[in-house]
């Protein structure tokens, strides 16, 4: 696909672009910063996981290949942010699946489609995320 076509969801570009804003980054900063911090020597060998067009046609909500994991550790270091935050809005992006929380924040499931869902198809996910932690508690 041509790296103008848009992607249908943009929940990484929109917190790639926002983070950048956030922090004044440039794009070519940002490619210096993304270095993978579980990378032996990282940083030493200059390789860049990022480069600074594929930054540019993320955050402008252009196609681009999916990242792989140590790329999302890299983007998430360069923009100080939590591996978690980033590779929940990597998935929403690339795969369509949504990081639910339960209301207490302490359950966490992955649902594909759940922002589709209709409201009682995502309170029946919900109810079942809460279920799960009454048993996991013992009552």
């Amino acid at each position: 696909m041509a790296a103008e076509e848009s992607q249908e969801r943009t929940d990484l570009s929109d917190l790639v672009a926002s983070r950048m804003e956030e922090l004044g980054l440039s794009y070519r900063r940002l490619e210096e910063l993304c270095l993978d911090p579980e990378a032996p020597a990282a940083g030493e060998t200059g390789e860049r996981l990022w480069k600074r067009g594929t930054l540019e046609n993320l955050a402008k909500r252009r196609r681009i290949k999916t990242p792989d994991l140590p790329q999302l550790r890299a983007l998430a270091a360069g923009l100080q942010l939590d591996l978690e935050q980033v590779r929940a809005a990597a998935g929403a992006q690339f795969l369509g699946i949504d990081t639910v929380w339960s209301e207490d924040g302490r359950v966490r499931a992955l649902v594909a489609g759940f922002r589709e869902m209709d409201p009682e198809d995502q309170d029946k996910v919900l109810a079942l995320m809460q279920s799960r932690r009454r048993v996991r508690r013992g009552g």
